[in-house]
């Protein structure tokens, strides 16, 4: 006669089912997130073409953008109804690269002039705040109390630090096509911002690092303006006075 099983197997049963239940959330997160992924990179790709785009031509460039994240914000809201279903902390791992390259677009979308309310048409190189993003895709920021889906202080900050490598690239490129105030507005920009970096105190590691990268993209944007300063083609170039610089 078989002796009796000191463990009940139903325990293992209820434990699959954890685990079940686990795989479904996880792949219907993927999914979802496929999607915005593919969304991002058409974005991404139409964002790309401001640099061979003069300034005075980016409104087609800022409006197909617009259209294009607006199907990215649909899909944050689908992600946003999944993931509350379940502890934010448990999967937002899984979603974080894909919010923070959104993030990204629409601040480099804003910083071009997309976004601009409509007594002030295409308003350029302006900072879009956690709070003006969080209303764009319609989703709260920074949750303290409550466990719900959010964008974060540090998806926020990454974004920033993103669009400060990809402005780097716009100073080196519109000097290739002859713009030589964008470089100067560039410049200020982000040594604003990492002016206000230097005031955080950063606990996030990776945060931390990649934020001790901005001051070497300063080099290189600093670089793009002394040379056109040697070459004479900004104000206040070889004679030492002081650049001029739009705001």
């Amino acid at each position: 006669m078989a002796a009796a099983s000191m463990v009940d197997p139903a325990i293992f049963e209820r434990l699959q089912s954890k685990i079940d239940e686990d795989t479904h959330v996880r792949e219907e997160l993927r999914g979802i997130l496929q999607i915005l992924e593919r969304q991002g990179r058409a974005t991404q790709s139409i964002l790309s073409r401001a640099h061979s785009t003069p300034s005075s031509e980016l409104s087609s460039v800022i409006s197909s953008a617009e259209v294009s994240l607006q199907e990215e914000i649909k899909t944050v809201a689908l992600l946003s109804k999944v993931a509350s279903r379940t502890p934010y902390y448990k999967y937002n791992a899984i979603w974080t690269r894909e919010i923070q390259n959104s993030c990204f677009s629409i601040l480099l979308c804003g910083w071009l002039g997309g976004y601009s309310s409509p007594e002030k048409s295409l308003e350029k190189c302006r900072l879009l705040t956690i709070e003006e993003v969080g209303q764009i895709f319609d989703i709260p920021v920074n949750l303290k109390t409550q466990d719900a889906f959010h964008l974060t202080i540090e998806e926020y900050l990454q974004s920033l630090i993103t669009l400060i490598e990809e402005l780097t690239r716009l100073a080196i490129n519109s000097v290739t096509m002859g713009d030589y105030q964008r470089p100067l507005e560039i410049s200020q920009f982000v040594k604003d911002l990492h002016s206000g970096f230097q005031i955080l105190n950063l606990k996030n590691d990776s945060l931390r690092r990649r934020s001790d990268s901005i001051k070497y993209n300063i080099k290189k944007i600093e670089d793009v303006v002394y040379d056109l300063s040697l070459r004479n083609l900004i104000p206040g170039g070889k004679n030492g006075e002081k650049l001029n610089v739009a705001t």
